[in-house]
């Protein structure tokens, strides 16, 4: 089925895989990663030969864990179809029982079966979808029973919980597993318009030059959301807001926007430029940081009846070099908003001139929506036709997707793609989480009081008062 190319673009053919799915039944396989593989093998990106293990605690027969596969696409697509299904669900095992240090449960017995059907000695790709907290034990599992010896392990965030959690969790990953053989994903780093950040910077002589402290008064970086937490109530309410979105994509798109030119955009530069403008992002200051939870949350079945959970966050970040010194970074997501969108904005200064004091409020935004294929928009200062000098905002939009020969992959797709190959560059390492996790130590030491909101809201007044004199582009 899979032939290792795409619209006809020879890629290199990685070796024999077996793709083992730990959490294989539970919502993010459902939602992010069985879709993903399966998008994959339709693309021909995966190797010649491959073989997908789910792992579960339930003792479920091949047949019926493909039957569930087959249900997941239906409902989240691509759509199954029967050629291709057919040529896909041959390679599908399920291995029941559970997986933990006590016990492997069936997975070596059916791991021993695939092998044999594969040439050679086939790479092992262990996909960990199951909650955080589980992390330390499966890793320690996969070396307890011989699993980890040049495997390629992925996992999902949030790394850790706190800076303790982190650096326990880092302890037991580098015992069982060297540095290369480990991928923590952030699906914020695999998005099309994310990488085009620092494209459009480093390739643009015009952007190149106006990104910095004397050309920018501020960040905006935005991801609203209008969905609730029904699908995944009791993983939210063991996270939140600031455990699932802040501390992980929204300080990982921060860098993105902020990091000094890299070497090369090869993994070990890219990464480095990464990881090092994080050290210089300063300690939150929780009286800088807003914290919300909307109306209603603790009646949603899975939630604690008392549950002081944050489905909203909003803050102010520093960054402490000298690109950025003095320009606020502002951060903010949320549950049941009044929109969804994943939009980051660089709100220029008013240039000094005939016009200063004229202009109309944010008429330079330079803004980058990270849904979907991406887009790229501009809006400035023009004149309107006319005999009088009268200003007005004009817009300008780029779909990345409508640029000659695109051919986008989503986020999940591409960076597991980057698994399959070897290619580290779109994920974290430990030294940028370390520093993450210090940048939010105080926030998590000393929360500010969770102020309700209402659902379809722009979440708590305070939020406006972050930015002010400012204000949010989106919604207010």
């Amino acid at each position: 089925m899979a032939t290792a190319k795409r619209h006809g673009k020879s890629s290199p053919d990685p070796s024999p895989t077996i793709f083992v799915l730990f959490g294989a039944t539970g919502d993010l396989a459902k939602r992010m990663v069985l879709p993903a593989f399966y998008r994959l093998a339709v693309e021909g990106l995966l190797p010649r030969q491959w073989l997908l293990v789910g792992n579960g605690r339930g003792n479920v027969a091949h047949e019926d864990f493909r039957a569930h596969v087959h249900d997941v696409l239906t409902e989240f697509g691509p759509h199954p179809e029967q050629g291709a299904w057919d040529s896909f669900s041959q390679r599908v095992l399920f291995a029941g029982g559970g997986f933990n240090s006590d016990s492997p449960g069936s997975l070596l017995d059916v791991l021993a079966q695939a092998r044999k059907s594969l040439d050679g000695d086939p790479q092992l790709v262990h996909y960990l979808a199951v909650p955080p907290v589980a992390f330390t034990e499966q890793t320690k599992a996969l070396g307890q029973h011989g699993l980890a010896k040049g495997a390629r392990v992925v996992y999902e965030k949030p790394f850790g919980t706190s800076q303790q959690a982190f650096r326990a969790l880092d302890r037991v990953v580098h015992s069982v597993l060297d540095e290369q053989q480990v991928y923590r994903i952030d699906h914020f780093l695999g998005k099309e318009a994310t990488q085009d950040l620092h494209v459009l910077r480093f390739a643009n002589g015009l952007f190149a030059a106006m990104w910095d402290r004397g050309h920018v008064e501020s960040v905006q970086i935005d991801v609203p959301e209008k969905l609730g937490i029904t699908d995944r109530s009791e993983f939210y309410d063991a996270t939140g807001a600031v455990l699932d979105m802040l501390v992980t994509h929204l300080f990982q798109v921060a860098a993105e926007v902020a990091m000094e030119p890299p070497a090369s955009l090869g993994a070990l530069d890219l990464q480095a430029a990464r990881e090092k403008v994080i050290k210089s992002f300063r300690p939150l200051d929780p009286s800088e940081v807003v914290l919300g939870q909307f109306t209603g949350y603790r009646d949603v079945p899975g939630v604690a009846a008392r549950s002081s959970r944050d489905t909203f966050v909003a803050a102010r970040l520093w960054i402490d070099n000298p690109r950025w010194r003095g320009v606020p970074f502002y951060l903010r997501t949320g549950k049941r908003l009044a929109a969804t969108q994943q939009r980051v904005s660089l709100i220029l200064r008013e240039p000094a001139g005939p016009l200063t004091r004229q202009l109309p409020s944010d008429s330079n935004v330079l803004s980058f929506s990270l849904a979907g294929n991406g887009e790229i928009d501009l809006s400035l200062v023009a004149k309107k036709p006319g005999p009088a000098l009268d200003l007005d905002i004009a817009q300008a939009s780029i779909p990345l997707s409508g640029l000659r020969d695109a051919d986008p992959l989503p986020p999940y797709v591409r960076l597991i793609h980057d698994v399959l190959i070897g290619d580290r560059s779109l994920f974290t390492r430990p030294d940028g989480l370390a520093a993450v996790w210090k940048v939010a130590e105080p926030l998590l030491s000393h929360p500010p009081r969770i102020a309700s909101y209402a659902p379809g809201s722009w979440g708590p007044a305070q939020a406006r008062k972050l930015v002010a004199p400012g204000r949010w582009l989106l919604g207010q």
